[in-house]
């Protein structure tokens, strides 16, 4: 990885994972920015543009496939690499992610939080 610290944007609205992810991914070294609404993830998406966005799927009002079918009409947010990270494990949606263009689908439920970091790291190198 280049001596450049990379940007995640990590969208969740549970307090407890959003901390719990966000200082994993300080302590790993990235810069974090976080949102617990796809209203506010979008906006600090298109506005800092992270070099990657971890996203959950159920959020409130706008869910996590919708905030990114708006991202990927947006020409910087054709290209981000994103990573779902749901309690769903439902083959619809995740075919549908897959449509829109998602790096992969964790369940969170049986992914531990290194694991994530360290996937982030490997869509980053």
């Amino acid at each position: 990885m280049s001596g450049q610290t990379k940007k995640v944007l990590l969208i969740e609205d549970e307090i407890v994972l959003l901390e719990l992810l966000s200082d994993k991914f300080k302590d790993s070294g990235f810069a974090v920015t976080t949102a617990q609404t796809a209203e506010a993830g979008i906006k600090l998406a298109l506005q800092n543009h992270p070099d990657l966005i971890l996203l959950d799927v159920i959020l409130p009002k706008m869910d996590g496939l919708t905030m990114l079918k708006k991202l990927r009409k947006d020409e910087w947010g054709k290209g981000v690499p994103v990573i779902i990270l749901s309690n769903l494990n439902d083959q619809r949606k995740v075919s549908e992610a897959m449509k829109i263009g998602v790096y992969d689908f964790l369940v969170k439920s049986n992914v531990k939080l290194a694991d994530v970091v360290e996937e982030v790291r490997e869509v980053l190198s």
